[in-house]
């Protein structure tokens, strides 16, 4: 069930992420939301395995051996299912995994960092995971009751399904699940992040969100606003440089930064200024 709320300001984007996430129990702001920032909104939540190999899925099996053949020296320690295949995603990889962050923050980053889409409007796409848990196959969910949590550990999914055509077997109806990477790329770690996975490379993510009825929520960031929204990001430290960190991070930072935008895309907030300082003037 997919609801779209159009964001108007960098106040909207505030207002909307603290939404409802009151936890009366603990007294504290808590939640169990998950986000992903596009810089396109006409995108779908499709996983790169899908979008290079929709000709035929069957070469996931080719192209995660194909890794872990050739990437030998450097997987060493990455030979588990699991492990490989958030490595594989980490490097491009194309993968049935999508990726997702606990911050809504950090999806407003990634629906405004690629200054070449500035002339469209992105997206940052909102789960409940728990929403997903009741169509789980029954081992699963036990699982998660006995661990008391909603998302799985690699640990976990290496115990319940060793390889990738397991998940099929656990159930005929296809299911979602998600589940957190270990911290062993300080870029997974920075970005607080997480991966969602289908049973069904065939079946997508949200086909299953049709389906099942579930939530999603799709806050729209207009262009007109996106480069306000990008601007007050870098204020509080959310750029390419915490988000990958690094040199490569470093530079395209530098490079974003530096780029005349602000003639180009901030008009309407150009004029704005402008008459709010007339009227202080007068």
């Amino acid at each position: 069930m997919l609801k779209d709320i159009i964001l108007r300001d960098w106040d909207d984007l505030q207002k909307a992420i603290f939404d409802e996430v009151w936890d009366t129990k603990v007294k504290r702001y808590r939640d169990s939301r998950i986000y992903r920032g596009c810089s396109d909104s006409d995108w779908m939540l499709v996983p790169s395995l899908n979008r290079v190999c929709s000709h035929d899925l069957s070469l996931e099996r080719q192209i995660l051996r194909s890794f872990r053949k050739y990437g030998y020296a450097e997987l060493a320690n990455c030979q588990e299912t699991w492990k490989l295949l958030t490595v594989a995603q980490h490097h491009g990889i194309p993968t049935r995994l999508l990726d997702w962050t606990y911050s809504p923050l950090v999806a407003a980053h990634f629906a405004t960092e690629d200054i070449s889409r500035y002339d469209r409007d992105g997206v940052i796409f909102c789960l409940n995971v728990p929403d997903f848990r009741p169509y789980l196959p029954q081992s699963f969910r036990e699982e998660l009751e006995r661990t008391g949590g909603n998302v799985f550990s690699i640990g976990m999914l290496q115990k319940l399904s060793p390889k990738l055509k397991d998940l099929e077997s656990q159930s005929e109806k296809p299911f979602a699940l998600f589940f957190e990477p270990s911290s062993m790329i300080d870029r997974i770690a920075n970005q607080y992040a997480l991966f969602s996975v289908v049973s069904n490379p065939s079946v997508m993510l949200s086909d299953i969100i049709t389906h099942e009825g579930i939530k999603c929520i799709r806050y729209v960031i207009p262009k007109s606003i996106k480069l306000e929204i990008r601007d007050k990001l870098d204020y509080i430290n959310i750029s390419e440089r915490m988000i990958y960190p690094g040199l490569d991070g470093i530079s395209r930072w530098i490079t974003r930064r530096y780029s005349n935008l602000g003639p180009v895309y901030n008009k309407e907030q150009a004029e704005k200024q402008q008459k709010s300082s007339n009227t202080i003037h007068n």
